[in-house]
């Protein structure tokens, strides 16, 4: 396999960074506030649901706590390629300031209908996070930009932590629009910020904006995802849900065939490499399990173990600190993959943390009876989807070239909402078909059977395991380790010799 951790330009790697400073200090912390407004843009309705709920006198908690990822999905394909063809930071300022305007949007929305206008603006901010990834692969060299990744990509997890402790007051002081004016503010902050310290990425992508096409894929991934987040709520076969499903995938079919005609498609099918193939399959996988489990942890964490349901965590006091060790999970995970990557290659921690998020889910077999087995569980695949979203950033982009990594970034960003979702869903009707007729209640729903939780968690292990499969084959091409130098080279001078590959 060819070895793309080199940029083809010397002139773009002389003004790359090539060690820690003072100065990648500063861009790592100002693209961690870029993501940091994702996680808040993606996340603040779920802060104030219920107040959401009685505001707009609705009862459709599916679209006001998907909306955000699914517009986000929308979105993705679009920013991708505009990051690749007009800047990485040109377009992520454009990015938040749309986010801000959604945010705006959203704090005004006189209707559900209005207020789902702004979460449509709002889930631009999904794109920030592999706009981020494709900035620091073209302003590091690849041994710095892996770690770095690490920590753009798995920082934003400690905001995460601290969100619900800073935002409730706030929101128990001025209402449920206060959400959504921090994250006005945030998006505002961040904008300004990487416009001020972030330079331009040298390297751009040639060609045109293939509008058809980033309409059908974007509106095909929306429309199939929605069916599969709000069939739930609306019914599966109501004449609205099918429409939206025949819609989307016609959509989707329509976007393969112009993207096997056009000169230059949204996402390319022909560049799409095997190896970026098996990246994006197992990075679905793993997302979806991760997310899953997650979902299954704040069910079961109402739930005391004294009822004798053969599962249980206590009655819900133990939620915020279960999810709050994954998070924290979350940035070790992912701060450890990326100084490990920039070492050992990129396929090693990737495979490592997907084995260790299965064997961790598995463990939860026990866990669902024991809260502290359940929060070393939590931390611990906490600890693998940190790994496996930075490992799976670095991968991808250290399969593409360095004109299309905003693209393939992009694409791991999909993976990870299709992954979400999907796998989410499955788990959710689940708990549904084996809840206890005439059983105990807990946050107005009945509680599942033993049964149901146990099946729940054997499949997110099993797809975890599945997940194994793909990242196996990667390791027996051998990706090359990084081998860029540390600095840039002076003619003339001696070249030490090319390192051999570090995986495998």
């Amino acid at each position: 396999m060819q070895n793309t951790l080199e940029e083809p330009d010397p002139t773009a790697r002389e003004h790359q960074e090539h060690r820690w400073s003072k100065r990648l200090i500063l861009w790592a912390s100002v693209l961690i506030l870029a993501n940091v407004l994702a996680d808040t843009a993606m996340g603040s309705p779920m802060l104030v649901i219920n107040q959401l709920l009685a505001h707009f006198d609705t009862d459709q908690i599916a679209w006001l706590s998907q909306s955000g990822l699914l517009f986000g999905a929308i979105w993705s394909p679009l920013l991708a390629k505009t990051s690749d063809l007009f800047g990485q930071r040109r377009v992520l300022v454009i990015t938040l300031l749309t986010a801000c305007a959604g945010a705006l949007v959203c704090f005004a929305a006189p209707s559900l209908w209005i207020f789902l206008i702004g979460r449509f603006l709002q889930g631009t901010a999904l794109g920030s996070i592999f706009i981020t990834v494709a900035l620091v692969r073209h302003l590091c060299a690849p041994r710095v930009a892996m770690p770095v990744i690490g920590l753009v990509t798995a920082g934003a997890s400690i905001a995460g932590i601290m969100e619900p402790l800073v935002m409730q007051p706030i929101v128990d002081a001025f209402g449920y629009r206060s959400v959504f004016v921090a994250a006005g503010l945030l998006a505002v902050v961040a904008a300004i910020s990487v416009r001020v310290a972030i330079p331009e990425t040298p390297v751009r992508s040639t060609g045109r904006i293939d509008w058809g096409g980033a309409l059908l894929l974007g509106g095909g991934m929306g429309a199939v995802l929605a069916y599969i987040s709000l069939g739930a709520d609306s019914g599966w076969l109501s004449g609205g849900m099918l429409v939206l499903l025949v819609a989307g995938a016609a959509s989707l079919a329509g976007w393969a065939v112009l993207a096997l005609r056009v000169a230059d498609p949204i996402v390319d099918i022909r560049a799409l490499s095997r190896p970026i193939l098996l990246t994006l399959l197992a990075l679905v996988l793993a997302a979806g399990s991760f997310r899953g489990m997650l979902l299954l942890t704040s069910t079961i964490s109402g739930v005391p173990a004294d009822w004798g349901l053969g599962y249980g965590l206590g009655d819900g006091e133990g939620t915020a600190v279960l999810l709050s060790m994954a998070q924290l999970g979350i940035f070790v995970g992912g701060t450890v993959a990326g100084w490990a990557a920039g070492r050992f290659g990129t396929v090693k921690p990737f495979l490592a943390a997907i084995v260790v998020g299965t064997a961790a889910t598995f463990l939860m077999l026990a866990g669902a009876s024991m809260f502290p087995l359940a929060l070393v569980c939590g931390a611990t695949v906490g600890m693998a989807a940190g790994a496996i979203s930075t490992s799976g950033y670095n991968l991808a982009t250290d399969l593409a070239p360095p004109e299309r990594q905003g693209t393939v970034s992009g694409l791991v960003s999909v993976m990870f909402a299709l992954g979400s979702v999907l796998f989410s869903f499955a788990g959710g009707e689940i708990l549904k078909a084996t809840r206890i007729p005439d059983g105990p209640v807990v946050d107005g729903a009945q509680v599942s059977s033993a049964t149901g939780v146990y099946l729940y968690i054997l499949m997110a292990g099993v797809v975890f395991a599945l997940a194994i499969v793909p990242a196996v084959r990667l390791m027996r091409r051998r990706p090359a380790a990084p081998t860029a130098p540390e600095a840039p080279a002076v003619p003339g001078a001696p070249q030490r010799p090319e390192a051999p590959a570090a995986d495998g």
